[in-house]
């Protein structure tokens, strides 16, 4: 074969080499080719999370207030016990009976059958309160408080059950002092 046949032949007058067909474009994958990438449309995400977060932190915050309320009228009735017994305990009677009774239980009950009833119990410095069990609840405006429990002294235990009632400052509507069985 001579180098006028060799088609491959370089430097040949006329050649040109073979070309493969060009490639299908593919699409770019944000849209047609050369155009910049759309720009994703997040404004309803946003929506979804702001909404989700305002509906969380008004949970977070109903839950809050729920506990400081409770919470608050829980310890009104514990330091209402508390203060009352402290008195009973140290002998102070007389200015508990004025202090924490109702005038309605103050009717039921005078004062020197309550002072009577405290000093026939034998409680001394050695005595300390504990409540097993305190419920509070709100109706109307009107605080209402059930404290249960027992004062331990050396020797001996005295059951103890007050009932709290009022507006600002809850008095006392019922009460049991007696020795534990």
């Amino acid at each position: 074969m001579s180098s006028s046949q060799d088609p491959y032949q370089q430097g040949r007058t006329g050649y040109t080499p073979r070309q493969l067909p060009p490639l299908p474009e593919q699409p770019a994958p944000f849209g047609l080719p050369g155009e910049p990438p759309r720009q994703r449309n997040r404004r309803k995400l946003w929506i979804i999370l702001g909404s989700l977060g305002g509906v969380l932190l008004l949970v977070i915050l109903g839950v809050v207030i729920l506990v400081n309320v409770v919470g608050s009228a829980t310890n009104q009735a514990r330091g209402l016990a508390d203060d009352f017994t402290r008195k009973v305990i140290a002998g102070d009677t007389s200015r508990a009976y004025d202090e924490y009774l109702d005038p309605a239980l103050q009717k039921q009950l005078s004062k020197e059958a309550f002072i009577s009833g405290v000093k026939s119990l034998e409680m001394d410095s050695s005595c300390q309160p504990a409540y097993n069990d305190l419920k509070v609840s709100t109706e109307n405006g009107i605080k209402s408080a059930e404290v249960v429990g027992q004062i331990s002294c050396t020797g001996k235990k005295v059951d103890l059950a007050y009932r709290f009632e009022g507006k600002d400052k809850p008095l006392m509507t019922n009460i049991k002092l007696r020795p534990a069985a």
